[in-house]
């Protein structure tokens, strides 16, 4: 299989040209093409998260815990912190990635379990886009990145599973184990595609929910998310 440099090196540059494409010919602003581009870059080594190495598991938790306090930063404000408040929350974030994540991680996964799978690269989509900032294309935007970057990761690995073999080609026993939709243990697949279900029905409703915690606990702001929900289920 590809190793870590390979793949961070790969979709890198799949980065650049996401990024590129994107100021180039759709006119995005160059801040969320770089931001857009540098997810992709760092996404390319989520799949291996799950890896004995632990290079990518840390590296990625690395990263993960200094960049989703900022990507939170919006919602903080939105809900109304002090300034002192939001650095204890974006503190608290740092260190349950940090540490929390990846003590988890390296105990309940499997290397080429089912992180090396295409639900997976669409659950570690919709969460870039429940933390993104901007309006609903820009926010898609930068989830597109993370997904480019992890299904890049899992197509090179398949690359890497065929191989030239006394004049011939031969298919490796770990070809198909990336690009696959379902695992060989049933909780692994129930876990991810419950996953999936969840972070589709937030971005679903996301704009029906309350926006600040003010409006939780307001009976007004309740009933009005609830008729907006009946409303929206009807339409459906």
């Amino acid at each position: 299989m590809a190793g870590f440099k390979t793949h961070i090196t790969v979709s890198s540059l799949m980065g650049v040209g996401y990024g590129g494409a994107a100021l180039l010919i759709c006119d995005v602003p160059w801040p969320t093409c770089l931001l857009a581009g540098g997810l992709c870059g760092v996404s390319g080594m989520l799949p291996d998260i799950d890896s004995d190495s632990g290079t990518p598991l840390r590296e990625s938790m690395a990263f993960a815990a200094a960049v989703v306090p900022m990507m939170l930063l919006h919602r903080f404000q939105q809900w109304g912190l002090s300034n002192e408040l939001i650095v204890l929350a974006g503190a608290g974030v740092y260190l349950l990635i940090r540490f929390g994540g990846a003590a988890m991680l390296r105990r309940y996964t499997v290397h080429r379990g089912m992180f090396h799978s295409l639900p997976a690269a669409l659950v570690f989509g919709e969460i870039a886009f429940l933390l993104a900032s901007g309006d609903e294309l820009l926010r898609a935007y930068k989830a597109g990145g993370v997904v480019l970057g992890y299904v890049t990761h899992l197509m090179l690995d398949e690359l890497y599973s065929i191989e030239w073999y006394h004049g011939r080609l031969r298919l490796k026993k770990s070809f198909g184990t990336a690009m696959k939709l379902f695992g060989r243990g049933w909780w692994s697949n129930i876990s991810v595609y419950a996953k999936l279900a969840i972070l589709t029905a937030v971005i679903l409703w996301e704009p029906q929910l309350p926006q600040t915690p003010s409006q939780i606990g307001d009976p007004a702001s309740i009933q009005q998310t609830a008729e907006r929900l009946i409303d929206r289920v009807l339409r459906r």
